[in-house]
């Protein structure tokens, strides 16, 4: 039975609710860092995300997974306290402090209950500015890693989309696994951790965004007081990453597994490209949940599938429209063919009104529902300030899917789904 889309009324309640227009006060400061505070007197809660300029987009072969490394080592203790007492510091707020590496950026995340903000702001900046990188811990974490990413090659779509990147992306660093590859991490030294957390965590490199039930003033008189010092410098240079490849290449891998992976993907524009509000209601159409036309004509319809669903991420370079079907190995040709002719048939035919309303209705409407909480509010203020793209881009991107029509859907899809990358995962 097909689930009903989410109606145009709701999500214009949910897009009209009081979180989305809570007060955001922003400050730069002399050497550089970036701040954002939004006030939300609605939860007792407060969420910090620090983002630096530091991951995927910045590395290469010999340094992959360099980034999510540093950071993996960091949490493992300041100059003034261990891993653990970090941790049970945090606890004893009712929170929590994680830190991770990606493609476009890295992260310390923090949260507690807002009436220990000046605590847990403190203890993200002893983590950011003071830890302690021992050499003994860099062996520890390799070792980690190296079970992490071997886990994710055992683990058939993760393999499946490591491999689709790989294909689809190369020879740009987006190719590369954030985890990295062990042929990378043995070259990681220590050296190598201690010079890439100062490239790394410099105040022009580094946003740093608070929301919860908190006054704007005082926090960026605390976060003054703890960053202010850093000596400042020059903002990095974009990295000059060469184009993908893009072609239209097919990969067959044989692994044992109950399922067979199917993914297609193209490249697709980046976060600041005119056609990427389009590209996500076609992602959305093709894709969005138990509506998606993948869901509906080929896991209900004909029984081809176990899953079936999209992926178009926010990126700052080129970014990609993944399609996806999880089906048992004896469907898997005919399953390929049926995704291959969805994609030839959005391409040909234009979609139908309904269609379009009741999947802007869905995008919009989740869209809201992933900014509702102080942590991905956090996330959110720092991630677009660090694109370039401002605090008022959720107003803009809500407008350009709703201008987004049935000749757009149909025009990206027929440029970015025109040479696809196929990787089929499974067994013989």
């Amino acid at each position: 039975m097909r689930r009903r889309a989410l109606p145009g009324l709701l999500a214009a309640c949910l897009l009209a609710a009081p979180g989305a227009a809570a007060e955001v006060t922003e400050e730069r400061l002399a050497n550089g860092l970036t701040l954002s505070v939004r006030e939300n007197p609605v939860a007792p809660v407060v969420a910090v995300s620090l983002l630096v300029k530091m991951g995927t987009r910045w590395e290469d072969p010999a340094s992959a997974g360099i980034s999510n490394f540093v950071h993996a080592v960091m949490v493992k203790g300041t100059a003034r306290r261990s891993g653990s007492e970090l941790a049970e510091a945090v606890a004893a707020l009712g929170g929590k402090i994680s830190a991770t590496g990606d493609m476009d950026h890295s992260e310390i995340r923090a949260s507690a209950l807002a009436r220990f903000w000046r605590e847990l702001l403190a203890l993200v900046a002893e983590l950011a500015l003071e830890p302690k990188l021992q050499p003994a811990e860099v062996d520890v974490e390799r070792g980690f890693l190296l079970s992490r990413i071997q886990k994710r090659r055992d683990n058939p779509p993760a393999r499946a989309f490591d491999e689709l990147y790989a294909a689809l992306y190369a020879p740009h660093p987006y190719a590369l696994p954030v985890l990295g590859t062990p042929e990378s991490l043995a070259r990681i030294d220590h050296a190598a951790i201690v010079a890439a957390y100062r490239e790394g965590y410099r105040p022009a490199r580094m946003i740093l965004a608070v929301s919860g039930q908190v006054g704007a003033p005082e926090v960026l008189v605390e976060a003054r007081r703890l960053f202010g010092g850093l000596p400042g410098g020059a903002a990095p240079a974009e990295p000059a990453s060469p184009r993908p490849a893009g072609a239209g290449r097919r990969v067959e891998i044989e692994m044992p597994a109950q399922q067979s992976q199917i993914l297609l993907g193209g490249l697709a524009p980046s976060l600041d490209h005119p056609d990427h509000a389009a590209v996500k209601v076609l992602s959305t159409i093709l894709g969005g949940g138990m509506a998606g036309r993948l869901f509906v004509e080929l896991r209900d319809k004909r029984g081809l599938a176990y899953t079936a669903t999209s992926y178009y991420d926010p990126v700052r370079g080129p970014g990609a429209l993944v399609l996806y079907l999880g089906t048992a190995p004896e469907n898997a040709a005919r399953a390929e063919e049926a995704l291959r002719r969805e994609v030839e048939r959005i391409q040909r035919e234009a979609i139908g009104a309904e269609e379009l309303r009741r999947a802007k209705g869905y995008l919009l409407g989740r869209y809201v529902m992933d900014r509702r909480t102080n942590e991905r509010q956090a996330w959110y203020l720092a991630f677009y300030e660090l694109e370039g793209q401002g605090r008022d881009y959720p107003a803009r991107y809500r407008g350009a899917v709703e201008a987004v029509t049935a000749s757009d859907v149909q025009r990206v899809a027929r440029q970015y789904l025109s040479t696809v990358t196929t990787v089929i995962l499974g067994p013989r």
